[in-house]
């Protein structure tokens, strides 16, 4: 364990010292305007929009922060944004209707998922090359991949299951069954845990990644919850859960998954992204066309951003 310990250290000081220096901007997609909004994070005031491509939603940033990818659902691909120009470099072919991603925080590679085809995608960004194709179950949506760089966790809504993937030889090792339309994960901080969110199925469920099996289960006791992203604090004690229709975002002790509070937010509230230091939460406000900007300590909305038609994801350059 003490091997273990020093080894991600060094992989998380590595990854930092690589870092390039933060725009301090934010992303969000507008999922009908086919563009992505740019938000100062300081001012809470948008910058520009950038035409982008075919229905947008899942989006996500490079190790080293240099880069935005997006995906494109309708045109099968990937866009790649330089952070500080904001110029589309170029797109990666990324499979059938690419809805999410995860990005290894160790090899760079992009873990998609193809919801038409029930499979997960693996991609060099850098290349363009395809490394490998999963199978996993029906309609794919959520991709983690773990802190080291060697899970990839998809959950398939359909099948009501999250499939883990071993990065190294791309061989699925488990298929857990979960609540109901699983869609968001996220990892804490040493990736010894990963959570799942269930639409359907208004659940939370904690996966232990050392036996490969959930050790937990929890329904959300909020009005019309239907859970979506997820994002773990970073001391580990807090999960906040978008909650899709339920208009807001649950705050969940990460160990018992008890609610500590609820923060109304927009409607039919999608994406999440989460500040460096956790005390500020961003979402994605699909309906009202709005990104709420929530104060974690005091458990409040201070600010919403107008943006464009059905943001659908967001991410943070911090």
């Amino acid at each position: 364990m003490k091997f273990k310990t020093l080894l991600l250290s060094s992989l998380i000081l590595a990854s930092t010292a690589a870092l390039a220096e933060p725009t301090h901007r934010l992303f969000a997609t507008n999922e009908k305007d086919n563009t992505v909004s740019v938000i100062d994070s300081r001012t809470n005031k948008v910058e520009t929009t950038i035409d982008i491509g075919q229905r947008p939603r899942g989006i996500g940033l490079s190790p080293d922060q240099t880069m935005l990818y997006v995906a494109i659902s309708e045109d099968n691909a990937i866009a790649v944004v330089d952070v500080k120009t904001l110029e589309v470099i170029k797109t990666l072919d990324a499979g059938d209707d690419p809805e999410t991603f995860g990005v290894n925080p160790v090899t760079g590679h992009i873990v998609i998922s193809n919801e038409d085809d029930g499979e997960a995608t693996f991609l060099d960004p850098k290349s363009g090359e395809k490394l490998a194709v999963v199978q996993v179950g029906i309609e794919p949506e959520g991709v983690a991949v773990s802190p080291t760089g060697k899970y990839a966790l998809v959950t398939s809504e359909s099948s009501n299951m999250v499939h883990i993937i071993e990065t190294t030889n791309y061989e699925a090792v488990a298929h857990l069954v979960v609540g109901a339309r699983p869609r968001g994960l996220a990892f804490n901080s040493d990736g010894s845990l990963a959570y799942a969110t269930s639409e359907i199925g208004n659940e939370v469920a904690i996966i232990d990644m050392e036996t490969l099996k959930v050790i937990k289960k929890s329904g959300i006791d909020v009005e019309n919850s239907k859970p979506m992203d997820i994002k773990v604090s970073p001391d580990d004690k807090m999960l906040y859960i978008t909650t899709g229709r339920g208009n807001s975002v649950a705050f969940l002790d990460a160990e018992t998954l008890e609610l500590k509070g609820n923060v109304p937010v927009g409607k039919r509230v999608w994406g999440l992204d989460l500040s460096k230091d956790g005390s500020m939460l961003y979402t994605a406000d699909g309906v009202d066309g709005t990104v709420s900007v929530v104060d974690t300590a005091k458990q409040e909305r201070i600010k919403t951003i107008e943006v464009g038609s059905f943001p659908w994801g967001v991410a943070l350059d911090d």
